[in-house]
């Protein structure tokens, strides 16, 4: 399993979700999108779409038709009827279902930080007794782009 959070200091994860979910595409894997909040999960939606048609990221609610064969599905839990082997947790709560998946982005923002870090800490614990997680940490920066920390 492999956690990699990232730090929104510029913009809302609704604007950072299309190109983190581009890359799990093109590297021929699904996405589950997990928000408590019904509204982000709409608007994380709406964001994926406005790509354009040459570029638009085609997903899904669960709870909607089709689930299973959406490449993005949105959910308000960690179940991948999608088969998704990526997971991304936009309103930056940990759930013990994350450990499931191959890999896991968590989105967090300047005021979830101090529970990153008792998350980092509380992995980082994990991973030294049993070996099975793998970390990578970013930051936003001015620019939008990601700084490894």
């Amino acid at each position: 399993m492999r956690v990699d959070f990232y730090q929104l200091t510029r913009d809302p994860v609704e604007k950072v979700v299309p190109a983190l979910a581009r890359k799990t595409l093109q590297a021929g894997q699904r996405m589950l999108i997990v928000g408590a909040d019904q509204e982000q999960r709409r608007i994380i939606a709406e964001e994926l779409w406005k790509e354009g048609p040459a570029h638009f990221l085609a997903n899904g609610e669960a709870a909607e038709p089709h689930a299973a064969r959406q490449p993005i599905l949105l959910s308000d839990s960690c179940e991948p009827l999608n088969e998704a082997r990526f997971l991304l947790l936009a309103d930056g709560v940990w759930r013990e279902e994350a450990s499931a998946f191959a890999r896991t982005f968590l989105m967090f923002g300047p005021d979830q930080t101090e529970a990153a870090r008792g998350l980092w800490r509380e992995l980082k614990a994990r991973a030294a007794s049993d070996g099975t997680v793998e970390f990578g940490a970013f930051r936003q920066n001015e620019d939008g782009g990601w700084n490894p920390l």
